[in-house]
């Protein structure tokens, strides 16, 4: 098994669970974003602290691509751990999500309109990123506290990340809004996310007998008879525009190409073309257009 383990709280945690309950069975990595000028010191403290224990450890240095820097820096993470499993053929990823993390993430989407997919929480069993290979998160039951508890137990100084008390950062506001609101029960929260990918799937379910039973290849593209509710519809939607056209789109634009085709009226989104047809809804690719 091989584990995430940055040096926070958290990780830290993951870590000495895991080698208490499969001592000799377990590997850990930590990613070195390069973010910060303290990050290659403290991947060296959790050197110390895997080699105390008797746990391999390996420091993964990355490049985080500029943009959007918490989702570059995630998407490096995940890939630079998805190499280090294959290349130490371990079985799986451990994370350590937990409680408070589904709580906050819940939080966050709601207050930007997401729907079922955005405020599923993420699950127990998964696969990274990317790739094929397992991904489990064996403490999504424990709260950020009881985590904390088993660090200072075991007498160890686990790492403070600032990004998570920068304002900057929606995470960081929401963890603290939660943090002065006693009335937020975060534990149902979590229960919560919980049921709602338990919906994510069952819309997945739906929407592949959807496109199973109503989407058919055309000549020029695909065509789709909708049968199902409008939120099964999207996701065949969205299912049409990455097959055709190789683009991930965004909820509200799949929203505005149902609601435009419901209306009869054509639409584009992407380099695709949709009509109303009496066969169904028609998607091509738009024609290239000629250089002068």
């Amino acid at each position: 098994m091989g584990l995430a383990v940055s040096g926070g709280p958290d990780s830290l945690a993951l870590l000495l669970l895991a080698h208490a309950a499969l001592p000799g069975r377990v590997a850990a990595a930590t990613v070195d974003h390069g973010l910060r000028v303290e990050s290659a010191d403290e991947a060296a403290l959790v050197s110390q602290i895997c080699a105390a224990l008797g746990v391999p450890h390996t420091v993964l240095t990355v490049e985080v691509a500029a943009g959007n820097l918490q989702a570059e820096a995630r998407a490096a993470r995940y890939a630079a751990l998805a190499g280090w499993m294959e290349g130490e053929s371990l079985s799986a990823l451990l994370t350590a999500h937990h409680a408070d993390d589904q709580a906050e993430t819940l939080l966050l989407r709601l207050g930007r309109g997401s729907g079922v997919a955005g405020l599923a929480g993420v699950r127990a069993r998964g696969q990274v990123p990317g790739t094929r290979l397992p991904l489990l998160r064996p403490l999504l039951g424990w709260r950020r506290e009881e985590l904390a508890r088993v660090v200072a137990d075991a007498g160890l100084q686990a790492i403070a990340d600032p990004s998570n008390t920068d304002d900057r950062f929606d995470r960081a506001r929401i963890r603290k809004a939660i943090a002065g609101a006693n009335w937020l029960d975060v534990p149902a929260l979590a229960l919560s996310a919980a049921n709602l990918a338990d919906a994510d799937l069952a819309l997945d379910w739906a929407a592949a007998r959807e496109w199973q039973d109503c989407v058919s290849k055309a000549p020029m593209g695909l065509t789709y008879r909708p049968q199902a509710p409008r939120a099964v519809a999207l996701r065949v939607l969205a299912r049409i525009v990455r097959d055709l056209d190789g683009s991930e789109p965004r909820g509200g634009q799949i929203a505005h190409l149902f609601e435009e085709l419901l209306a009869r009226r054509p639409a584009s989104i992407g380099n695709l073309v949709a009509r109303v047809t009496p066969e169904g809804w028609s998607f091509t690719k738009a024609p290239q257009r000629r250089e002068k």
